[in-house]
């Protein structure tokens, strides 16, 4: 699934994992959620619900670029810097193309699924 991340006046593209919480996080959308900057690493947003993750793994190693979901905190998490293995943290998807300009975003955005061409 190829979702879109629509910030002022830019929008990412990414495509979601063929996975149980990248399903549950395409079902909330469309969506508005704001963003703010979480360590200078990543940008963060509450989700309304928490995701399930019965078949996930304990952990990933994310990289610039991938949308996760951290379990435990129920929150969105945006890498646009480089970060090391984290417990509890999903992997749902990856932007295509840079990041770079969403290191400059915090606010509102608004998440919308891409539907497929025909």
């Amino acid at each position: 699934m190829k979702i879109k991340l629509i910030a002022a006046d830019q929008t990412f593209t990414a495509l979601l994992e063929d996975s149980q919480t990248a399903r549950d996080f395409a079902a909330l959308l469309p969506i508005e959620l704001t963003l703010r900057d979480y360590n200078r690493t990543e940008k963060v947003a509450d989700l309304p619900r928490r995701l399930g993750t019965e078949s996930a793994p304990d952990g990933v190693d994310p990289a610039v670029g991938d949308i996760t979901y951290y379990a435990p905190w129920g929150n969105l998490a945006i890498f646009y810097r480089d970060f090391g293995y984290s417990r509890g943290l999903v992997r749902l998807g990856r932007f295509e193309g840079g990041v770079e300009a969403l290191a400059k975003t915090d606010g509102p955005v608004r998440v919308e699924l891409i539907s497929p061409q025909r």
